[in-house]
């Protein structure tokens, strides 16, 4: 089957935008093509015009848009013709944070509004957990895992996973009890850890490396998931050093640039004290 037959459609990483054609006319490219008539192709972009909320930019130019503006626009184009399947390579890729984080929400509720498949490409693991359904996790063209956002995060199967999502310190919860709306307290290996609650039971925890803050020194605060340990082994990891630190019968990772490591003068055998952002736990 040709290319123009397989009712793809397809959101470039740059955009592509045609800077000599307005907002409209960049959407009905595709359907101009397709020699759809003119009552046909004034419908469908106005529709899609409607449902990504850019009726206010319909003969604007892409000088004149914003960068979540030419998003829009574009994703507006790739669905023009009705594609059964949509390729996004790495759409938000040029976005600032906040423009980024609004768009994933926006793409998500879109998806699910048409029902249509999307494969969604992106090294962003941010990305990737708040938008997919199933993670494909792909290592020099070769696929290392295929499943749910929880089970890639929670059950690597391999080290190539594990390095790609971050190597996050997982660790089994011997009991769970119910705080207050929204908090528990979960019994890790004897670590008593303060962790969101979404009201089911929490059989394993996952925490971040560079999640977990690390001082030679007890620091003030409220005595919540703050923990004492000693470091058992440093390893460089390209600019980023990696300490192991045992707490408990844990032992735990945690990651600080290189430059600050250099700073604190940390070795092998110094007591360390741990502090776990509860913003940051994942719980399975």
């Amino acid at each position: 089957m040709s290319a123009s037959k397989r009712k793809i459609g397809y959101l470039f990483q740059d955009l592509y935008l045609f800077p000599h054609l307005h907002v409209f006319s960049n959407i009905a490219f595709s359907l101009k093509i397709k020699k759809k008539k003119h009552e046909e192709i004034k419908s469908r972009v106005e529709i899609l015009l409607q449902i990504l909320r850019i009726e206010n930019l319909i003969y604007r130019y892409p000088k004149e848009l914003s960068g979540g503006e030419k998003q829009r626009v574009a994703l507006a184009r790739a669905l023009a013709l009705a594609p059964e399947v949509l390729l996004l390579d790495e759409p938000l890729s040029s976005l600032d944070l906040q423009s980024s984080k609004y768009l994933r929400g926006e793409l998500k509720q879109l998806q699910k509004k048409l029902g249509i498949t999307a494969i969604y490409v992106t090294h962003n693991l941010s990305e990737a957990g708040e938008i997919a359904d199933r993670i494909v996790v792909i290592e020099k063209g070769r696929i290392e895992q295929i499943g749910k956002v929880e089970e890639i995060f929670f059950f690597p199967e391999n080290n190539n996973v594990s390095e790609f999502i971050g190597a996050p310190n997982i660790l089994n919860c011997n009991s769970f009890q119910i705080l207050e709306k929204g908090i528990a307290e979960v019994d890790c290996e004897g670590l008593s850890i303060i962790v969101p609650d979404e009201g089911k039971k929490i059989e394993k925890i996952a925490i971040f490396p560079r999640d977990i803050y690390i001082s030679e020194t007890k620091t003030p605060g409220p005595n919540v998931n703050r923990f004492e340990g000693i470091i058992n082994n440093i390893r460089l990891n390209n600019d980023i050093i990696r300490l192991s630190v045992k707490t408990g019968k844990n032992n735990l990772l945690v990651e600080l640039p290189y430059h600050i490591y250099k700073r604190m003068k940390l070795k092998r055998g110094d007591k360390v004290f741990l502090i776990f952002k509860l913003r940051k736990i994942k719980c399975f």
